[in-house]
């Protein structure tokens, strides 16, 4: 049996160093599968339960087969989870907000988890969404927490580790910073015979530090963070000096090479440099590293970073997709000399393994896994199911960036009449400030073909509000001035790339390495326009929004607004300029999409005359010499068509479910 695949006890070093075996002989080496799965972000069911349709391209049932097809490939296996787990569909909202587990109850993705046996995980910036007492009870782990309850709930069966979340009560780690696993592995002797081994490996678990930021709201004043980098210099030395062989790295962070602070979210780069560890598992990017046939990766020409082997200044690393899309794997060749355990980095490589492989046939799912998330899968669709309104117009994302704001303009709707609501009654001094309101096409291509939101015309349901409202975000209001609107609307506008209009060739209009959640389009109400703009993209980026007018009159810098928003933009998410949590004025108790369910229940049918025809923002006109080109899901133009945007042509189709539209910025 391979003892790593089914560990029989996890231990802090001190109390492992009392069973160590005999030292190997030098030159004996041994060969571990390091896996991992991150961001599943509660993705257990190959299903969109937003489309109410099967999606065999992801879920941890699929990604489970590839785990069990991997543990009969190598002779040693290790798995691991890198965060943002517990949050991010349908399932996981009806668990944490509508019918909470008891204490003494599993949550269904960790049930799901430990049938695969996880040797240990992390924790992400999104297990922070539902607040720490949630937090808490579902990792069975107790807080010392200021109105945090200490309660010892049931959580999964494998231990966490972060490094750099403290209690600000007491100073306390939230979590154990690091654990060390004593595993017994096979190995080869010099001679070539197979022996058992014993190797204690060193765990440690980081977190991006802007968590204080982006769930203010939760952790304010609760908690405290440190950098990624500083942590691991304070306990990495711990872990050696209690005897780990070796230390794998288990970090909700990605890759950046952007100058060091405490505050980086992407800390890998740099965490890769700090001495004493062997291995980095990657994630919260939604990226694959490596990523070696794709030559527009990202980390294709990343200084000091190896795309084909999967190393991070020297280190081996990988980054395993998101969704249950994937897998990452570290091949970890392991050498026995000196008296120790050492990498050897000419034999390990790193890979990332798809369920659905380009070209091919999804894997299928582990059926296991389906039974042991039955009941709250068959759950959460009946609660998806029940019915909140009408619309006669399908609201999209497949063209919201030729200016289609039809999946918007409903979420912007919402947010405003509640605010406005809210400052007749509670804040007078506001009454005569002009209220405007922020939002994103959260899902916008960057899963594929089938990574849109597409709510059709007809009955509407929780889960086409789930839809247009992706995430468990709060309503927030920030005061700003016509100023802050130009900035914020500026940092929008740096989801397109600058255009040459002299350039002959095809120019891709989207800058793909930009956030689609970060295209926040800004509207005010229906009368005079509202809030109107153009963004000349031949400009470049902070100098291109022109034309910026409220009710047909030119905004002046001075001029006092209100916006709405979400926590997660209002303490400073994203990084757009003047919004750190300073200027809220409301902090409401509700979340952004109960708001929007709210209002379509109330106002029950949503017709186009007056959430459809909404365009607000338009492109400054330019003739340009050459096509600009933009992708979307193919067989989509009757939608644009549909809603009001007419200079959009099919340039090519690519055949895998995508194609290539152009746009006519002169008309």
């Amino acid at each position: 049996m391979n003892r790593l695949l089914l560990p029989l006890f996890y231990t802090l070093a001190l109390a492992a160093c009392a069973s160590i075996s005999q030292h190997p002989a030098d030159g004996t080496r041994a060969r571990i599968g390091v896996l991992e799965t991150t961001d599943l972000h509660s993705n257990v069911m190959s299903y969109d339960y937003y489309k109410l349709a099967r999606d065999d391209s992801l879920g941890l049932e699929r990604a489970a087969t590839l785990i069990e097809q991997a543990r009969k490939e190598f002779p040693n296996t290790l798995l691991f989870d890198d965060g943002d787990t517990i949050q991010g569909t349908a399932l996981a909202d009806y668990q944490a907000l509508v019918k909470q587990p008891a204490c003494a109850q599993e949550l269904a993705i960790y049930r799901a988890m430990d049938t695969l046996h996880y040797d240990a995980g992390t924790i992400g910036n999104h297990e922070f969404n539902y607040g720490l007492k949630f937090l808490s009870q579902v990792t069975g782990t107790p807080f010392e927490v200021a109105g945090i309850p200490f309660e010892h709930c049931k959580g999964p069966d494998f231990p966490f580790v972060l490094a750099n979340v403290f209690s600000a009560e007491t100073g306390k780690p939230l979590y154990a910073p690091w654990r060390i696993l004593t595993r017994t592995i096979r190995a080869r002797a010099p001679d070539g015979s197979e022996r058992e081994a014993t190797i204690r490996i060193g765990v440690i678990g980081f977190t991006p530090p802007p968590i204080l930021a982006w769930d203010r709201r939760n952790l304010y004043g609760k908690v405290t963070v440190t950098g990624v980098v500083e942590a691991a210099k304070k306990y990495v030395p711990e872990m050696r000096k209690a005897g780990a062989d070796i230390v794998i790295a288990i970090v909700h962070g990605g890759i950046n090479t952007a100058p060091y602070t405490p505050d980086m979210e992407n800390a890998d780069w740099y965490l890769a440099q700090v001495p004493g560890i062997d291995a980095m598992l990657t994630g919260h990017s939604h990226q694959i590293f490596p990523d070696p046939h794709n030559p527009k990766s990202r980390y294709a020409h990343m200084r000091d970073v190896d795309n084909q082997r999967g190393f991070v200044n020297g280190v081996p690393a990988v980054m395993g997709d998101y969704f249950g899309k994937a897998i990452g794997v570290i091949d970890l060749r392991l050498r026995y000399a000196d008296g120790h355990w050492q990498v050897d980095r000419e034999a390990t490589h790193s890979e990332v393994r798809l369920v659905e492989p380009r070209g091919g046939k999804p894997v299928a799912p582990d059926e296991a896994i389906a039974r042991i998330v039955a009941p709250e899968h068959a759950a959460t669709i009946a609660y998806v199911k029940t019915p909140i309104g009408r619309s006669d117009f399908a609201m999209t994302t497949y063209f919201v960036a030729a200016g289609d704001t039809s999946a918007l303009t409903l979420v912007n709707a919402a947010q405003r009449d509640y605010v406005e609501k809210y400052i007749k009654t509670n804040l007078p001094q506001y009454a005569e400030v002009p209220v405007l309101s922020a939002a994103a096409p959260f899902k916008a291509g960057f899963g594929g073909p089938n990574d849109y939101t597409d709510v059709p015309a007809g009955p509407l349901a929780i889960n086409n509000a789930a839809d247009l409202y992706l995430y468990p975000n709060t309503l927030t209001a920030v005061k700003i001035d016509g100023a802050g609107v130009k900035a914020w609307l500026e940092k929008s506008a740096q989801w397109f790339n600058r255009i040459d209009p002299r350039d002959a060739k095809p120019q891709e209009l989207v800058n793909r390495g930009f956030p689609t959640y970060n295209f926040d389009v800004l509207q005010g109400d229906s009368i005079g326009g509202g809030l109107t703009y153009a963004i000349d993209v031949t400009k470049q980026a902070g100098e291109r929004i022109e034309a910026l007018r409220y009710h047909g009159k030119p905004v002046e810098p001075g001029q006092t607004f209100i916006v709405v928003t979400n926590n997660y933009r209002a303490s400073g998410g994203g990084g757009f300029p003047g919004l750190d949590g300073s200027n809220i004025v409301l902090s409401a108790p509700d979340a952004n999409r109960d708001v929007l369910i709210d209002y379509v229940r109330a106002a029950r049918d949503m017709t186009r005359s007056l959430f459809g025809d909404m365009h607000n923002w338009r492109f400054a006109k330019i003739k340009t010499a050459g096509p600009v080109i933009f992708t979307s899901a193919a067989g989509k133009r009757d939608i644009a068509r549909g809603a009001g945007i007419d200079n959009v042509s099919v340039f090519k189709d690519n055949g895998d479910g995508t194609a290539v539209y152009a746009i006519d910025l002169s008309r």
